[in-house]
């Protein structure tokens, strides 16, 4: 993209979930000319609501999202996708004289799109078919023996029995010609745009554990179980995908199983929420021009991106 990019303005809402990034993202609707882009990798599927807390109907028909409900959640969906689809749908904002409001809790998409991305190749189903089916026929320590072989650097950082990331790095090595570690080391190109960088968050951990807690006895309430007995029943889908092992699906998945008794799939399903909150906060803790939002206070929180936006358009 060309470099006069950067003179449009871009918002970034980010923050731990069950924060308020969303209502605070719909208010802004109706004092900017912004139009929401999900920053979400698990708003991505279809048939996935209860449990990722999709934005209402309600909600969508107050303010758009893009980049809700196009995976189905037997299909995987890449960073390097996320960052297609993104810019194609930042450049449509902006071409119409919108202000893209990036809005979500997947620090790596933020990320990749601040650093820029590496070069890898794109996934290939048939490649991908080639390794589950060895490592289903001889197991995944024979996979993690030919990375250590191929790219010591990346078996000594992936799990012997993560299929996903050994799948993928011997992908790359098998399309490219180049190890992941290699490839890894360049960098793309950044986002060509003026942002702006928001992270919303309650005061304090306790209030986040509270509304995480809350929050995961209100999705039971609604349905959460029945959602994800469909998915159960469907042939093609199973606990090893990326959809699955999101965070209540992958514990849920695991009551439907027998695997666990429904108490302790609350409790594994709230532990894991608390976790993810965490790591959303740490890695934001290590971000460069960001502005602190509380959550307690969802008008101050909404006049401050008001005034820091509009400051920037004058």
């Amino acid at each position: 993209m060309a470099d006069i990019t950067r003179d449009f303005p871009v918002i970034f809402i980010m923050g731990p979930t069950a924060a308020g990034k969303t209502s605070l993202a719909i208010q802004l609707r109706y004092y900017l000319p912004v139009e929401l882009i999900s920053v979400d990798s698990t708003l991505i599927y279809r048939g996935m609501n209860i449990g990722t807390a999709k934005p209402s109907d309600v909600e969508l028909k107050k303010a758009p999202h893009r980049l809700i409900n196009i995976r189905d959640p037997a299909q995987t969906y890449s960073v390097a996708d996320f960052q297609m689809d993104v810019l194609n749908a930042m450049a449509d904002i902006t071409s119409s004289g919108g202000i893209p409001l990036l809005v979500g809790g997947t620090m790596l998409y933020y990320k990749a799109l601040l650093s820029g991305l590496s070069p890898l190749p794109p996934a290939d189903p048939l490649i991908r078919k080639y390794i589950k089916q060895q490592a289903e026929k001889d197991g995944c320590q024979i996979l993690h023996d030919q990375l250590k072989k191929i790219d010591p650097v990346s078996a000594s950082r992936i799990n012997v029995n993560d299929l996903q990331r050994l799948s993928r790095a011997l992908e790359v090595f098998l399309l490219s010609g180049k190890t992941f570690t290699e490839l890894t080391k360049k960098k793309g190109e950044s986002l060509p745009y003026y942002v702006h960088q928001f992270a919303i968050a309650p005061s304090s951990r306790a209030l986040i554990h509270q509304r995480i807690k809350l929050r995961y006895h209100q999705m039971l309430a609604a349905g959460f179980e029945e959602e994800v007995r469909i998915l159960f029943a469907r042939h093609d889908l199973h606990a090893d995908l990326p959809s699955i092992r999101s965070i209540g699906y992958r514990q849920m998945w695991s009551y439907l199983s027998g695997d666990i008794n429904y108490d302790e799939m609350i409790y594994r399903g709230i532990c894991a929420t608390r976790q993810l909150a965490k790591r959303q906060i740490t890695w934001l803790r290590s971000w460069h021009l960001l502005y602190w939002l509380d959550s307690d206070k969802p008008k101050e929180a909404l006049n401050k991106v008001i005034q820091v936006v509009s400051a920037s358009m004058k």
